[in-house]
């Protein structure tokens, strides 16, 4: 069982990735059960009509009693879409608790593992979003509670109001602020650091090109990492994680996500994965050996000035 791993389930939603299908999409899961991995992290937001809630509870369905009780999920709350079909942050309790009982009911269980604030909402004091939570907690539906995409401050405004058990933030090797900020904050107070971004959208697994022409809809153009400079810079790095990924007998991917996963403070890697085949590039990540985390230490040291993304 990989501990180290847990499938974020965006990509299986179908937003802004290309070519997805549900079938696909229940199918990866599965892979990644078949793999070990138990945590899967999902959101009311994830699909214009939830989605990946519903493509997780279709998985689940098919599992033995078991292996059901293995599954971690956790869930978040606090982003949904506008009339206009955009997303947008919504902090108030009184949606959190309506869409984490929506959310529930679209995977078909009773209570998330861990249900998170999705983002904070500048319109509404974090306390009351934390509030809310606690009450979802109370009456049953998490076992515990945490928040995303919050700076230390914002952490502890919420553990004012309810104990804080997990965090989410972005990592991967060339966009390492979170590992001296929120990761170091979540250590010192106990707390879970899950992290996503490990393979920045693909450019650390090491498959897209110098180039690579991306489809028409695909959102990754936008980010600055793959603009320009930035863009030239990553791919110089891409090269040199290539041979070392050859010299330890793993892809570019496993040698990414093994790197973030091996860092002080992060509990686990947030991973997205919409086939079953791309399952295997990461079921085997986890904490590098020490001389070679040293060398990919070296290596994303010259990256420490790229933009973030």
């Amino acid at each position: 069982m990989n501990q180290h791993i847990i499938l974020g389930l965006w990509p299986i939603a179908g937003v802004t990735t290309i070519g997805v299908t549900r079938e696909n999409a229940i199918a990866t899961i599965h892979a990644a059960i078949d793999a070990g991995i138990r945590q899967f992290d999902t959101a009311y937001s994830y699909g214009l009509q939830g989605e990946a809630d519903e493509r997780l509870g279709a998985a689940l369905k098919d599992l033995d009693g078991a292996t059901r009780d293995e599954i971690q999920i956790i869930g978040k709350v606090g982003q949904r879409y506008g009339e206009d079909g955009v997303r947008m942050n919504d902090g108030n309790p009184e949606t959190l608790v309506v869409d984490a009982e929506n959310s529930l009911r679209r995977i078909g269980i009773r209570c998330f593992d861990t249900l998170m604030l999705h983002c904070v909402d500048d319109e509404v004091p974090i306390e009351a979003s934390a509030w809310a939570l606690q009450r979802l907690m109370q009456r049953g539906m998490a076992k515990r509670v945490g928040v995303c995409n919050a700076t230390p401050e914002q952490r502890a405004a919420f553990a004012s109001v309810v104990p804080c058990s997990a965090i989410q933030c972005p990592l991967n090797g060339l966009q390492q602020d979170a590992l001296s900020n929120e990761i170091a904050n979540a250590k010192e107070h106990d707390c879970d650091a899950w992290v996503y971004w490990t393979l920045m959208k693909g450019l650390l697994a090491g498959k897209i090109e110098r180039d690579h022409v991306f489809a028409e809809g695909d959102s990754r153009p936008n980010y600055p990492i793959f603009q320009g400079a930035a863009r030239e810079r990553a791919h110089d790095i891409v090269d040199k994680l290539k041979e070392i990924a050859a010299d330890t007998g793993r892809s570019v991917a496993n040698l990414s996500i093994s790197w973030a996963v091996s860092q002080p403070g992060v509990t686990a890697a947030l991973v997205g994965a919409h086939r079953p085949e791309q399952i295997a590039d990461f079921r085997t990540a986890g904490p590098l050996p020490k001389a070679v985390r040293r060398q990919v230490n070296e290596l994303f040291a010259t990256s420490s000035d790229s933009p973030e993304g």
